[in-house]
């Protein structure tokens, strides 16, 4: 990723109705995946792929969370916000964490920066302990391939398809797999053919007004009450749940 979209990333993710948003909606996820697990203290969450430590607030209401990020920028700020010692990684080769030790992994827009996504999964299936769950989020539908894309250094967009696909190649099973940010999906088209069409590159991470990015939190938050138990047809990402066939 570029380094000033890091740097956009860390100032805005409090604030943007899009981080704001999703946070709402992965945590009422969470809880309907964990729901009858062990006590929350007890549970040990990984984020692979923290950035500049948004969701480790959000995480931590689950159980005891550590982190690796690739970035030493991105990785000081999540130090500096967070109080955890974020150790460096590198998927697939570089991550420095025990087997078979995590009840959670969350992987969280961050497999479509890795060159080697099946590789990777499968790294992270070997730190799983037997029930172990993986949440990953990716980007959806290769032909909305933007500008974005580029300046966040993405290698590809997934669809519910090709990221089953590489679920099963790196040897994992999909438990659940859908796709959300869908009722903002016809706004976003829109943009992003206009955009197309225009041949202006869209700043889609900077905060709106107050107003809008309100309006626009509680649009996409509301998603919170589908993703999951109602099968969207599209949207402009992806979530799946993982686990280490028996």
């Amino acid at each position: 990723m570029e380094p000033t979209a890091y740097a956009r990333m860390a100032e805005n993710e409090q604030r943007h109705w899009w981080f704001t948003g999703r946070r709402q909606i992965l945590a009422t996820l969470l809880r309907r995946e964990l729901a009858g697990t062990r006590h929350p203290a007890t549970l040990r969450i990984l984020e692979a792929g923290c950035g500049s430590g948004g969701n480790l607030g959000m995480l931590a209401a689950f159980g005891t969370v550590e982190a690796v990020e690739y970035d030493p920028g991105a990785r000081a700020i999540a130090e500096h916000r967070s109080g955890l010692a974020i150790r460096p990684c590198a998927l697939p080769h570089d991550l420095p964490v025990p087997d078979r030790h995590y009840d959670l992994i969350a992987l969280l827009d961050v497999l479509e920066h890795v060159e080697e996504d099946r590789a990777s999964l499968a790294a992270l299936g070997a730190k799983l302990k037997r029930d172990g769950r993986i949440l990953v989020t990716v980007p959806a539908l290769p032909w909305l391939w933007s500008h974005h894309d580029e300046v966040h250094h993405h290698k590809r967009r997934y669809t519910a398809q090709s990221l089953t696909e590489a679920v099963a190649d790196a040897g994992l099973r999909v438990d659940r797999i859908g796709y959300f940010n869908t009722l903002l999906f016809p706004l976003a088209l829109v943009r992003r053919v206009g955009a197309i069409v225009s041949g202006r590159a869209t700043e889609d991470d900077r905060v709106p007004s107050r107003w809008l990015n309100a309006a626009l939190r509680t649009v996409f938050a509301a998603e919170r009450h589908l993703v999951g138990r109602v099968r969207l047809a599209l949207g402009l990402s992806l979530f799946a749940v993982l686990s280490v066939p028996d």
